[in-house]
Formats: C-alpha cells, structure tokens, sequence
C-alpha cells in the first residue's frame, strides 16, 4: 500500500507527474505543484479527456474563451474534455497542490 502523500520532495524545480496505473485507454497520476503555472501564452490541447481532483492546496486555471477563472480549492474536482484548451494560472506557493488526474480516451458519462 502506498499514500498519495507520501515521497514528496521538499523542493520542486518543475512540477512533478507521476503515473501511479496506466493502460492503452487510460492513465491515472499524481500531479504535485508549488507555484506551477502553464507559461504565459501556452494553452493545453490534449488529445485525451481529464478528470481531475485537488486533494490539498490551490489553483487556479484558465479556459480559453472563458472570461472567468475556475478557482480550485481542496475537494473540487472537474472534467476537461478532450482539445478544450486551458492552462494553470497558478498554484499554492506556501504548501505543495496534490492532483489526482485520469486521461481517457472513451467518451463516459458520469451517470
């Protein structure tokens, strides 16, 4: 058994991404930012669909489009369907942002 909060290193250059279960349709990772952002004028166009969750700390992202920014604290959690472009504005600087994110390819419902 492992903990998702576990082996986290104290200082982080890049944010880190780690699969923890994979497959040809899917992958399910652990995202730890601290201060992370997408750079400014990028946007990311993934092939694939995301369900995300943040199981501790802040962000907040963009959706091209969007006047609005979605503000994600502890708990929240979205789904981003495949080439809707977005980008991380920002994460908790003062503690680490712990993700839980699925890519998938089939279209599902949440049904």
């Amino acid at each position: 058994m492992e903990n998702i909060f576990e082996f986290i290193p104290k200082e982080l250059a890049k944010e880190l991404f780690q699969p923890i279960l994979e497959n040809p349709s899917f992958k399910l990772e652990r995202i730890v930012s601290k201060g992370h952002c997408t750079p400014l004028g990028e946007w990311y166009d993934q092939d694939w669909n995301e369900w995300a969750i943040l199981l501790k700390g802040e962000a907040v992202l963009c959706f091209k489009g969007d006047m609005e920014r979605t503000t994600m604290k502890t708990g929240d959690y979205l789904y981003i369907p495949a080439h809707r472009k977005h980008r991380v504005e920002s994460t908790s600087l003062k503690e680490e942002t712990v993700w839980l994110a699925l890519h998938f390819f089939e279209n599902i419902s949440g049904n």
